[in-house]
């Protein structure tokens, strides 16, 4: 039995490959520097604090947390062990599920995430949507909203 031949990229879809995988590159990258330049804050506690922020009573279990912003419960469990420290974050027993934790922001995390947000939107901006028109806005959100149930499913 013979494998079939791979589906290789045209040239055009390796540009373009090319170019959105320098774009997930740079673009975490430099939204971390940014993020720890002014508010000694990195980006992957920043997105933490934010998710909370958007969830319903400022809380979410672990493991939704964890997926949401794109890392391990193991990895999860470190951040916010440093956010409890810093006071912005605490953990609370889950109600129906006795191993199951819920990550809570505190009014603390939401003054500090006010105070990081501007400068982050601001860069967000100028990186990203500065750069595009209001259709291309558009067109990159359907393309997002189409690549991501693929990824989100692993």
């Amino acid at each position: 039995m013979t494998e079939a031949e791979p589906r290789w990229l045209t040239d055009s879809e390796m540009r373009t490959w090319l170019n959105l995988a320098q774009v997930l590159i740079l673009l975490p990258a430099t939204l971390d520097r940014q993020l720890r330049e002014d508010t000694g804050i990195p980006h992957a506690y920043y997105q933490i604090l934010a998710n909370l922020s958007d969830s319903p009573g400022r809380s979410m279990r672990m493991t939704d947390l964890a997926r949401m912003v794109g890392t391990t419960p193991s990895r999860l469990s470190h951040a916010v062990a440093s956010l409890e420290q810093r006071g912005w974050v605490q953990r609370q027993a889950c109600p129906n599920d006795k191993r199951g934790q819920i990550a809570c922001l505190t009014e603390l995390g939401v003054a500090t995430l006010r105070e990081a947000a501007p400068g982050h939107v601001a860069e967000v901006r100028r990186l990203v949507f500065d750069n595009l028109t209001p259709d291309e806005v558009a067109q990159l959100g359907e393309i997002t909203s189409k690549l991501l149930p693929r990824l989100a499913a692993g």
